[in-house]
């Protein structure tokens, strides 16, 4: 919570003039604009500014970008000082904790017209969008094919499986494997979120609280410890091993799981790191209905515009023309995860091959099925999935049980709601 000790003095400092600066009316305007990301995502970035300029040559934009772990700091820092960016890249875990502040600007000149409802709803807080969606993706369960192939076992049919045939799978597999294990823990907080999602519950609530009871969480530290002792996971040490590397060095990466839990814009890296074209599979249910697996589009990242910048409209146009024009599109690709307006990803869609297509298929596939989006991350929830990683830990390595796990971890998360 320091992180946004900072960010908590926007409101007695005031939101004027942050940004390029006040200019007259016929003068030329300058946005600044901050992202996230590697050199990839910096050179498109880069590309998509270039193409928005050559279109609107009286507007300026300069980019500031750097890696995930310095972003937040700096921007909660700028935000205090009444020196935001215009325009800035934003991840849900944040967004609430920006909006509820005052700090970002309603984008109301932004066009969603071609963009499905529940992405829409991800960057609204209080009836107002606060973020413009750049990307959607999909949490999948990623499927190795080569070791279904060397176990011997048939690739399940996920529009019909339940976690009780999943577990039983994955021991199957982990039996037959030499050196691999059949399925692993999930990454979080997004596999907690699945299965509140299949229960009737949330991570967080509309309301900006908890949207489950430490129940919830019992019952889902006991599935996966189950899962552990029967065999169908690795030990309790590589699946915390697991949890801290990347993609390419991971489990699934390194060709040594047969299911893996990610969002479908980590496949083409997976399978390039693994050397296998990987299928995705939508998750199992508790009742074996493809609908009740509870799949939903999520935003992989937004675009924000400060409150307090001297151009607003000028900031739009950018987001917008990032967002929906075919220029941003046919550069960016994928790179952010599939473009959130349907018209521009069928255009991108016809152009990709691989596991990128593979991935385009998969999220138009769940369409019929996709429920409501999640609420937004409630304030303070941005540690939500290190906390659950500590706690399952907890229980892996059997230092607590699931009802104690889950009831401290119910509690430290209340503790951080802001």
């Amino acid at each position: 919570m320091t992180r946004f000790a900072a960010l908590g003095t926007v409101a007695a400092v005031g939101l004027t003039a942050c940004g390029a600066g006040a200019s007259g009316e016929d003068e030329d305007v300058t946005l600044r604009f901050s992202w996230w990301g590697a050199d990839t995502r910096h050179q498109l970035t880069q590309d998509v500014i270039d193409a928005f300029e050559e279109e609107h040559p009286d507007i300026t934009v300069e980019g500031e970008f750097g890696s995930w772990d310095g972003y937040w700091d700096q921007l909660a820092t700028q935000t205090a000082a009444d020196d935001a960016p215009d325009i800035m890249q934003m991840d849900e875990q944040y967004i609430r904790e920006y909006a509820d502040r005052g700090a970002l600007l309603a984008l109301d000149d932004v066009d969603v017209s071609q963009v499905d409802e529940s992405v829409v709803e991800n960057g609204r807080i209080d009836g107002e969008m606060y973020g413009t969606t750049i990307g959607i993706n999909s949490f999948v369960m990623v499927a190795n094919p080569e070791l279904f192939e060397e176990a011997g076992v048939e690739m399940p049919d996920d529009t019909t499986w339940t976690w009780d045939e999943y577990a039983d799978l994955a021991v199957e597999l982990s039996e037959d494997l030499d050196g691999a294990w059949g399925a692993g823990a999930p990454r979080e907080p997004s596999g907690f979120t699945l299965w509140l999602r299949q229960h009737g519950a949330h991570l967080s609530g509309e309301d900006g609280g908890l949207g489950f009871e430490p129940a919830d969480a019992e019952g889902y530290f006991q599935f996966y410890l189950d899962l552990l002792e029967e065999g169908g996971t690795p030990p309790a040490e590589a699946i915390s091993e697991d949890q801290n590397i990347g993609k390419e060095q991971s489990l699934t990466g390194s060709g040594e799981l047969a299911l893996g839990t990610w969002w479908s814009n980590e496949a083409v890296a997976l399978a390039d790191a693994a050397g296998v074209e990987m299928e995705l599979l939508r998750f199992p249910s508790p009742t074996g209905e493809a609908e009740d697996a509870a799949p939903w589009y999520k935003s992989s990242q937004f675009l924000s515009a400060s409150a307090g910048t001297d151009h607003p409209e000028e900031a739009q146009e950018f987001i917008d023309f990032f967002a929906n024009s075919t220029e941003a599109g046919q550069i960016l690709k994928a790179e952010r995860g599939l473009p959130p307006n349907s018209e521009v990803r069928s255009m991108v869609s016809e152009g990709m091959e691989g596991m990128q297509r593979s991935t385009a298929d998969y999220i138009d596939a769940i369409e019929p099925e996709v429920g409501e989006p999640e609420p937004v991350t409630a304030a303070g929830g941005s540690e939500f999935g290190s906390i659950l990683y500590r706690y399952q830990d907890e229980v892996f390595f059997g230092r607590r049980s699931p009802a104690e796990a889950a009831a401290a971890m119910h509690a430290e998360m209340e503790a951080e709601l802001e």
